[in-house]
């Protein structure tokens, strides 16, 4: 037997369930779990399904040709993954190594099942945490001049690596709308989110100042409105006035590497379907 994901979304009509699970019971699928549901803002239907399929149905790419039919007829975004190929997963990191260092531990722990085929940093600060994973580093370093050449060599790699997926693990770099809107769905993105909330240097220090209780961590899909994508995951932790602006970072910190490992889990276990400006995340 062989794992699979069949993921989709359509307007909502009678008979998708009943197209979907015809269509796995004919080939002899047996369904291990199933997640659904209706969006009555959009009328929009969203499906997860992860199922075993028997060696004679297991061909991802004859599932697909056999399936484009029901994709049609619904009017359906869709795809079917082989849980066997693991995402190819590209980390950018500037100075700021707490969630990259988070990551790479999940990874070698086996908890991410994903390949790492890079890591691309504008600093050289984290080489060497790099190569303890066996994980080739580029140095891409960035000014405002070379903004659109290192875009291209980053594309490049992206290209040459078959990456499928970009990860943000804080780096501070703004990526251009071109770039954006290129890599569109393919890059996750972590940044600290306060009630309210604080833009531009020190935004901790800047909480502390206006004394907060409550300060998080955000993950979302990079587009090219600044910090405005569809949205992954969120946390909070509730803070008081007996902390300093150094326990606030070390705290922040904390939430936004787990923010940001669950994130990324969601989506390599293609649990996180968007819609529209939001996302429908099946845990």
């Amino acid at each position: 037997m062989s794992q699979h994901i069949l993921t989709l979304s359509c307007p909502d009509t009678i008979g998708i369930v009943h197209a979907v699970s015809g269509f796995l019971t004919e080939r002899g699928c047996n369904i291990v779990d199933s997640a659904q549901f209706w969006d009555r803002g959009t009328g929009l239907f969203f499906m997860r399904v992860h199922f075993d399929a028997a060696r004679s149905a297991a061909d991802p790419a004859l599932l697909r040709e056999e399936f484009a039919p029901i994709g049609e007829r619904f009017a359906m975004g869709w795809n079917i993954h082989d849980q066997s190929v693991k995402p190819r997963v590209l980390l950018m990191v500037s100075r700021l190594g707490h969630c990259l260092n988070d990551l790479l531990y999940r990874y070698g722990l086996g908890a991410l099942p994903m390949e790492i085929p890079a890591i691309v940093s504008n600093h050289r600060d984290f080489y060497k945490l790099a190569a303890s994973y066996d994980i080739p580093f580029h140095h891409l370093p960035v000014t405002a001049e070379t903004k659109a050449a290192q875009e291209a060599k980053l594309l490049a790699l992206v290209d040459d690596l078959s990456v499928d997926t970009i990860v943000l693990a804080r780096y501070m770099q703004v990526l251009s709308d071109d770039l954006c809107r290129k890599l569109e769905g393919r890059v996750i993105n972590i940044h600290h989110s306060f009630l309210p909330s604080f833009k531009g240097a020190k935004p901790y220090h800047q909480a502390h100042a206006r004394g907060v209780k409550l300060i998080g961590a955000t993950a979302h899909y990079v587009t090219a409105d600044l910090d405005e994508g569809p949205i992954i995951e969120q946390e909070v932790a509730r803070v008081d006035h007996a902390l300093t602006p150094d326990d606030l970072v070390a705290t922040g910190r904390d939430i936004e590497s787990v923010v940001l490992a669950r994130a990324v889990k969601y989506h390599i276990e293609r649990r996180v379907l968007l819609n529209g400006n939001k996302t429908v995340v099946f845990k």
